[in-house]
């Protein structure tokens, strides 16, 4: 079963919500996975049952590299800060790699992730036309 990875650095983490908030019609039905703090704020702030990692500094990006290497993700929306470092980046960086080498669609911001979404939804309309 594949997930919609959710990842969100702590600045960041806000607009993730608000972002899928203004599409909550759209979550119905998904599968999720998230790192620690933000799996917490998203089962929080909207109710969405999430599979949870550990937290991206405990090797959260490690365990998320091993679902992309595995087939198990869809899609990633990861909204990043673009002004912070992390002691992990190393793993960050991995992670990103094996996104882009197993063609699985990454979003680093809002503006990205409609863009995925709306693709992913015609896909899915596309595909149900076929059925």
């Amino acid at each position: 079963m594949s997930h919609i990875a959710l990842i969100a650095h702590d600045s960041k983490k806000a607009d993730l919500v608000g972002f899928l908030a203004d599409r909550e019609q759209w979550l119905w039905g998904r599968n999720f996975v998230a790192t620690g703090l933000t799996a917490e704020v998203l089962e929080k702030g909207l109710k969405l049952n999430v599979q949870h990692v550990a937290p991206g500094r405990e090797g959260g990006f490690l365990e998320l590299t091993r679902l992309a290497e595995a087939g198990e993700l869809a899609m990633v929306i990861f909204f990043r800060d673009p002004e912070i470092t992390q002691d992990y980046e190393a793993d960050v960086a991995e992670f990103v790699r094996t996104c882009i080498r197993k063609n699985i669609p990454l979003a680093s911001n809002p503006a990205s992730a409609e863009l995925l979404i709306v693709g992913m939804i015609r896909m899915e309309q596309v595909k149900a036309a076929k059925s």
